[in-house]
């Protein structure tokens, strides 16, 4: 069984076991899931069901693997010519690892 789902303004395909690379959230301490509503479409081995926008019912749940890491970094550079103008700024943008463990179809 599969779903796609929306989350921080992406999609993305997910299957029960595979590891995803989320945004960083506000989560209790204590907290060791994370629920995504957000299903845009369910599949499996007969017809998908489709969202309008979202599926009724639907949820995925994950498990936290890494609670934060930070990505690559990335040089942000400003240049006018001609002008003495540079500047450049470094980011490193934070994430979360979770594990997917089930999927609940409509």
């Amino acid at each position: 069984m599969y779903a796609i789902i929306e989350d921080s303004g992406s999609q993305m395909k997910v299957e029960e076991g595979d590891t995803l690379q989320i945004d960083l959230r506000e989560l209790p301490d204590n907290a060791s899931s994370v629920t995504f509503d957000r299903v845009l479409l369910v599949g499996g081995d007969g017809a998908p069901t489709i969202g309008h926008p979202y599926v009724d019912g639907a949820s995925v749940s994950a498990e936290i693997v890494d609670r934060e890491f930070k990505g690559e970094k990335i040089d942000v550079i400003k240049f006018k010519r001609r002008k003495g103008y540079r500047r450049k700024q470094g980011h490193r943008q934070r994430y979360m690892r979770v594990k997917v463990s089930s999927i609940k179809g409509a």
